[in-house]
């Protein structure tokens, strides 16, 4: 290493220190800069500070600072900001309380051993002062970061604990944080805090970059926060607080958004609490939190496995599946031809298991099940009972099975044709009760067909369930774009914006990576619809809706153009024939007829495509249009 400059003029300097050759002296030397640093008063104290942060990003499990006194230098230097306004608002003081929470979060991030040194040096105190809001939500937000760190560990977890403060904090910060951003930073432009504009930022833009980061730093906030009530989740005496109604109802809600796709958010606590005894008796009183995890786990979140997670666990506790069946079967029902989904191998046959098991439950007078239910779960296990019938019958007879199915099928697609919509939906039903149970192409084909007659007879639930149906069969799974559209175009209809979002998100996905022949002919590959579905719900769907009508961004429901400047024109979606991908008045049955009868439930595992590839792509340029 280089020597020590001699032209530097200030004595002690910490980039000085780096560069010292000897190692003990240099160790000694950062020693008394950590212990010296929260006394001193001098000019340009944040550079150093900056760079500690750099490298807590870069280096978090190098030992060397934490041995040092990292820890207790950065929760001294909080609390003097707390402590001494004056000193806080010289120079780029400022600046320090924010750098040194994120310095003590970024090293104890992921090794116990640093978590363990951070609370022996008190630094959960501190951090504590800037989660109540002692100073502002960008201290909150890298207070709460570091707080769930330290309660991941098991070892440090009961010190965070022994905080009652800190859970109630918490919550209140998950229901609360979207508004706070967005009243005390996102909608007056003119009182934005020049600091929060450069953290935000790092200097390189302007409003419009500020109003994007504060979107995804506020999304931050609420998932960071849930993360660290998740940890109290896992401990059953702090459920009772909470597993409170008003904040429960809020979860489903809280998604983190396109700029946060990566955390599971309100889902991955609900299904922290719904893996426990205690946790599910509050889950299954709220009708609203069922109707949403049946929303989730039909949907193509990243997160459906922990949506059906939980409605597995709620029916198979005695003490929760009558309150929740006759909702949470038809989903499931839905579902029940997955193989794999994400971790989860044979999901679908651990549906049919558990709802198979509810069955004989009632039969022992166990459990009470509507006829309709009922009927719904019979029906599935013949299907399956169906199938292992079909393994056993020659090849010749699942021939001519399919063969029927193909003409019936065709009769559907000429009533369809000539405007009989009702007409061609029977036909769809009676093909699917005809069409071999492995032949799972022609079935994909066959739900997904019925899914657009459902759709234009205004039966937006059907279309849902056969969309779902659809995409539980087809291999990549959630990846058939006709299917997508359809299920998109029925969300739609019922008002589910975020669901509607993801689905025509992954549809444009499809698009843009087709071998159609007529949409490579396309410039943009990207119809023009999807593109103006996708605007709508992104608007419908803001992360700061709800505080922009609540602050007066937004007026009323159908105010939502004043968020993004003016609105498209939403007034007309096309029909089935103008929505099909390259759609000449051809049917795409022959184009996906199942042409064996090999199970392919061993083929290729197909990974989901990132739906920041589409953001990038898409909302990033939608988001271009905020004021």
């Amino acid at each position: 290493m280089d020597k020590v400059s001699s032209d530097c003029p200030y004595p002690g300097c910490f980039f000085c220190v780096m560069k010292e050759g000897n190692p003990s002296k240099r160790r000694a030397s950062i020693l008394k800069f950590f212990r010296e640093l929260p006394s001193q008063d001098d000019d340009g104290q944040v550079l150093p500070i900056s760079g500690l942060w750099n490298t807590a990003m870069a280096h978090p499990n190098d030992p060397e600072f934490i041995e040092l006194g990292i820890f207790e230098c950065m929760a001294a230097l909080i609390w003097k900001g707390l402590k001494n306004r004056r000193w806080l608002s010289h120079d780029q003081n400022i600046y320090i309380p924010y750098y040194a929470a994120h310095i003590i979060g970024s090293y104890t991030m992921n090794m116990e051993e640093f978590a363990e040194s951070a609370v022996h040096a008190g630094v959960i105190p501190a951090l504590l002062e800037l989660l109540r809001g002692r100073l502002t939500w960008v201290e909150q937000r890298v207070a709460v970061r570091a707080l769930g760190h330290l309660a991941t560990y098991a070892s440090t977890f009961p010190i965070v604990a022994s905080h009652g403060e800190i859970l109630e904090l918490s919550i209140q910060l998950a229901m609360s944080s979207l508004e706070i951003v967005y009243s005390h930073f996102y909608q007056y432009v003119d009182r934005r805090l020049s600091y929060h504009c450069d953290l935000l930022t790092r200097g390189m833009g302007g409003v419009e970059m500020e109003s994007r980061k504060a979107e995804e730093w506020a999304s931050q906030l609420q998932c960071w926060s849930l993360q660290l009530i998740n940890c109290f989740a896992f401990k059953p005496e702090f459920l009772p607080t909470i597993c409170k109604t008003e904040f429960l109802i809020k979860l489903p809600g809280m998604w983190g958004g396109l700029v946060n796709e990566n955390s599971p958010a309100g889902i991955g606590l609900l299904r922290t609490i719904c893996h426990q005894k205690l946790g599910r008796g509050p889950i299954a009183s709220c009708p609203s939190i069922i109707e949403a995890l049946c929303n989730i786990a039909r949907s193509s979140d990243d997160w459906q496995y922990m949506a059906i997670d939980c409605l597995l666990w709620l029916l198979q506790d005695p003490n929760t599946c009558p309150k929740v069946i006759d909702k949470v079967v038809p989903a499931l029902v839905d579902l029940a031809e997955i193989t794999t989904l994400g971790d989860h191998k044979k999901l679908g046959d651990s549906i049919v298991g558990v709802l198979q098991d509810c069955i004989q439950s009632q039969g022992s007078g166990r459990s009470s099940i509507s006829g309709r239910t009922s009927k719904q779960i019979e029906d599935l296990l013949n299907s399956k009972q169906r199938l292992k019938w079909e393994k056993n019958m020659p090849k010749e007879d699942l021939h001519i099975k399919q063969a029927a199915a193909l003409v019936v099928k065709l009769e559907g697609n000429s009533l369809f044709s000539s405007g009989n919509i009702s007409g061609a939906a029977s036909k769809y039903s009676e093909a699917l009760s005809l069409c071999p149970m492995r032949s799972k192409k022609e079935r994909v084909v066959l739900y997904s067909n019925r899914a657009q007659c459902h759709l234009l007879l205004q039966q937006p639930l059907a279309a849902i369930s056969d969309a779902t149906r659809a995409l539980c069969l087809h291999k990549p799974l959630n990846r058939h774009a006709k299917s997508l559209w359809r299920r998109a175009q029925a969300y739609d209809m019922l008002g589910l914006a975020k669901e509607s979002l993801l689905d025509a998100i992954l549809f444009i996905n499809e698009c843009s990576q087709s071998n159609d022949p007529d949409l490579s002919q396309r410039q943009n590959k990207v119809p023009d619809y999807a593109e103006r579905l996708v605007k709508k719900q992104m608007r419908a769907s803001w992360l700061f809706r709800e505080a922009a009508i609540k602050h007066g961004g937004v007026h009323s429901q159908g105010d939502a153009g004043d968020l993004y400047g003016p609105d498209t024109d939403d007034s007309e979606w096309e029909t089935a024939s103008e929505s099909d991908i390259g759609n000449d008045g051809r049917d795409d049955m022959g184009e996906e007829d199942d042409g064996d009868w090999n199970n392919d439930d061993d083929g290729k595992d197909y990974e989901k495509p990132l739906l920041k590839d589409i953001k990038d792509g898409y909302s990033v340029q939608l988001a271009a249009e905020e004021p």
